[in-house]
């Protein structure tokens, strides 16, 4: 179980998307969690994702200003994710 920080909600791990920072003070999303780095975690759901942008969370969480453009790859991998997740549950009925 792991916090999301959009939310504030405690999920299974495996229904969120890891963002990590690095020492370098880059931010990226972190398909495979091994990535080195502070890491923080967002549900996979569209809504919190654009939430997230909406509010900057990633920016107040790692201290750092992000471009949209990361808000917008996140918003996608999300919209991706969710299809996954709801494509594969339904071969799993």
């Amino acid at each position: 179980m792991r916090k999301d920080v959009v939310t504030g909600e405690m999920v299974p791990k495996r229904q969120l998307i890891r963002v990590v920072r690095n020492k370098e003070m880059e931010v990226s999303l972190d398909p495979t969690g091994k990535k080195p780095g502070r890491g923080a975690y967002v549900s996979i759901d569209v809504k919190v994702a654009q939430q997230a942008k909406q509010k900057r969370t990633f920016d107040k969480v790692f201290g750092v200003t992000l471009t949209d453009e990361f808000y917008d790859e996140l918003i996608a991998y999300t919209d991706h994710q969710q299809a996954r997740q709801a494509l594969f549950a339904d071969q799993n009925d």
